[in-house]
């Protein structure tokens, strides 16, 4: 099985990235294929709503001059999608919405792309908003029909500096504890994956 990690910071080794690790890491013990790409920082552009995604119907965005169609073809391939933010305004990042909007729209248009797929978020904050974050990006998971895995908190980790989320032991666990459990439900669903009742 094969779980992604889509980094919406920024920063390289920040406090995204790390918290993003510490879900990959006991999925990469059990056996998983993990692997953690960062949009943050990077050319993603916004949906520009023209409706070609509907009309081919092929799972790629007519705008193939930037990463989208790259990320969208490994978030189609993903047994399990973790997307990870940092709070910028009480929200995700610009390029973690450009994702947002554009794979759930083509994820749609092709077919319910992304229906059966376990999905979780993570969000990075200095102190507060960070519920709202993680309801953003859960918002793509449950119009996609996809599952989502509870942990021992709301999935956040607090810090400023790089680094900093590695003081929040409470954090570190529930990120354990999420990538526990996204393999757990990754080997449940397994068998059943063919019959998922997939809603046109």
């Amino acid at each position: 099985m094969y779980a992604l990690a889509v980094n919406g910071s920024p920063r390289k080794k920040g406090n995204t990235e790390i918290l993003l690790n510490a879900v990959l890491a006991p999925l990469a013990d059990a056996g998983w294929e993990t692997e953690q790409i960062q949009v943050g920082g990077k050319t993603l552009k916004g949906c520009t709503a023209c409706g070609k995604c509907a009309e081919s119907k092929d799972g790629h965005c007519i705008n193939s001059a930037d990463m989208f169609n790259s990320v969208m073809d490994k978030m189609v391939r993903a047994d399990a999608i973790i997307l990870g933010s940092p709070t910028y305004f009480a929200d995700v990042t610009a390029e973690m919405k450009a994702l947002i909007d554009r794979a759930g729209f083509t994820a749609m248009a092709g077919g319910r792309l992304f229906a059966g797929k376990i999905g979780a978020a993570v969000v990075a904050v200095r102190r507060g908003a960070a519920v709202h974050v993680f309801d953003t990006m859960n918002h793509l998971f449950l119009i996609s029909q996809m599952l989502i895995p509870g942990s021992t908190y709301w999935n956040m980790g607090y810090g400023l500096e790089k680094g900093d989320v590695l003081q929040d032991a409470e954090a570190l666990a529930n990120m354990a504890h999420l990538g526990r459990a996204i393999d757990w439900l990754g080997r449940a669903i397994a068998p059943h994956k063919a019959t998922y009742p997939v809603q046109e």
